[in-house]
């Protein structure tokens, strides 16, 4: 949980910081979560799912030198549904993935008939298309593999952790 930022409040489902978990994983590791949840983590689908499922919720996505993004619905569906990814409040490439089912290296649910897109860029996410710009469970080296767009920069990162609490002022 993450109990200063913004507030506080948030659980922390998603943070790289160091390349030091592996995110090139299978449907079933990533329904259950692995990691270290003080260091390097996936919370789990069906985790995120369940806390997601019946109230409305924010997304915070934090990334290098206090730069962020904010969404003020987040929802992922139930595994029947392919843990389908609904967020909106944003304007970015990130929202460009809502509608998206999640794919592993195991699991193809994206939209591209030409590639296995969590093959290729060799993780699990939503991508709705081979061509998805938005991958920070990618390979790490020196920077995260993937490009976010947050406040219109297109860039590299060191650090990304995403986090979610109820929104209050959100309809169902």
């Amino acid at each position: 949980c993450d109990m200063e930022t913004d507030g506080g409040g948030w659980t922390v489902f998603q943070r790289r910081q160091d390349g030091s978990v592996d995110f090139y994983r299978t449907w079933a590791e990533y329904a259950d979560g692995f990691g270290d949840l003080n260091g390097e983590h996936w919370l789990g689908n069906e985790m995120l799912s369940l806390i997601t499922a019946s109230k409305p919720h924010e997304l915070r996505i934090d990334l290098d030198k206090n730069e962020y993004a904010k969404y003020s619905n987040f929802r992922v569906s139930p595994a029947l549904l392919k843990y389908r990814l609904l967020v909106s409040g944003e304007c970015d490439l990130f929202s460009y993935q809502s509608g998206a089912l999640f794919s592993t290296r195991d699991q193809d649910n994206d939209a591209s008939n030409a590639r296995h897109t969590a093959q290729y860029q060799k993780s699990g996410f939503w991508f709705p298309d081979e061509y998805s710009n938005v991958n920070p469970n990618g390979l790490y080296s020196n920077y995260l593999n993937c490009e976010f767009d947050v406040l219109g920069k297109h860039k590299g990162m060191h650090l990304i952790s995403k986090k979610v609490h109820r929104n209050e002022d959100a309809s169902v």
